[in-house]
């Protein structure tokens, strides 16, 4: 595991910056998530389907991820059962574990999934203090992330901001663990559009990088809010053109001191400026 620290990148270009869920029981739905631009898609087989379908919907998605596609897919499983099933399919790009509360429940799944890129979905006060413990619990765990749903309700916070504490514990974890930034959960509002960008440009200042979405229509809200702006990308040029000059720390014209940390940042966003859109 590389050793976390300001020049490691905290999100490549190819890391998915738009995470679309999708009932594992609706085929037809999954279809269209595929091509709906969304970077990866992830078939839902718990909260989204009903007790009595989820047999079928782990059959269908068997089926799905019996050769691999042009979209990355993950599987959000809804149980024990569902993991010998579909790890190791060709076409699965990762399994999201619900409600992981320690460690020991990523190395169980590590075990029953032999090579297959692991996510821990922290739903409770005992799982956010057990953060960084799942974060570095086993080599197959490629990142961690809140599902703020449960964790609401478990916290009994009232508004957004009582999560704020949790989410900024989750960002540290990930980082401490050398693992990529957490992805933001889902925004439920799927017709407040203004609400979501302006809940991805907080979850943004705290650290994420990117967010999962319950519809397409949430996607290029997003992509919009975590991509570079035009004054940010002008900005980071201007840094890596005055530290091309200078190798060691330098002062711009307008009085920003600029260190090898600076430097790392600047280049990071400049490579997400130049990831391809969708």
């Amino acid at each position: 595991m590389p050793a976390p620290g300001p020049l490691y990148p905290r999100h490549p270009p190819h890391t998915p910056l738009t995470w679309l869920y999708v009932p594992g029981d609706r085929p037809d739905v999954v279809q269209k998530a595929l091509v709906s631009g969304a970077d990866a898609v992830i078939v839902d087989l718990e909260d989204a389907v009903a007790a009595d379908r989820r047999e079928y919907a782990r059959a269908a998605t068997a089926d799905l991820l019996a050769s691999p596609g042009p979209t990355p897919v993950h599987v959000r499983v809804a149980g024990d059962d569902d993991i010998p099933v579909l790890a190791g399919l060709p076409g699965l790009a990762g399994l999201r574990l619900p409600k992981v509360t320690h460690a020991s429940d990523i190395r169980r799944a590590a075990v029953m999934a032999p090579g297959a890129p692991l996510y821990a979905l922290l739903e409770s006060a005992l799982a956010v203090e057990n953060a960084h413990a799942v974060a570095a619990a086993h080599p197959a765990v490629r990142g961690i992330a809140l599902g703020e749903a449960d964790l609401r309700a478990d916290l009994g916070v009232r508004n957004d901001a009582g999560l704020d504490w949790s989410r900024s514990r989750v960002v540290v974890a990930a980082r401490a663990a050398g693992l990529p930034a957490p992805v933001q959960s889902v925004f439920p509002d799927v017709r407040d559009l203004e609400g979501l960008a302006a809940s991805c440009a907080h979850g943004r200042s705290l650290g994420f990088f990117g967010r999962s979405a319950i519809h397409p229509r949430q996607l290029p809200v997003i992509e919009r809010a975590y991509l570079p702006t035009p004054r940010e990308i002008e900005s980071a040029t201007e840094i890596v053109e005055a530290a091309a000059e200078d190798a060691g720390a330098v002062a711009l014209p307008d009085g920003r001191f600029v260190d090898a940390a600076v430097v790392a940042a600047a280049h990071r966003t400049l490579l997400l400026a130049a990831r391809p859109v969708r």
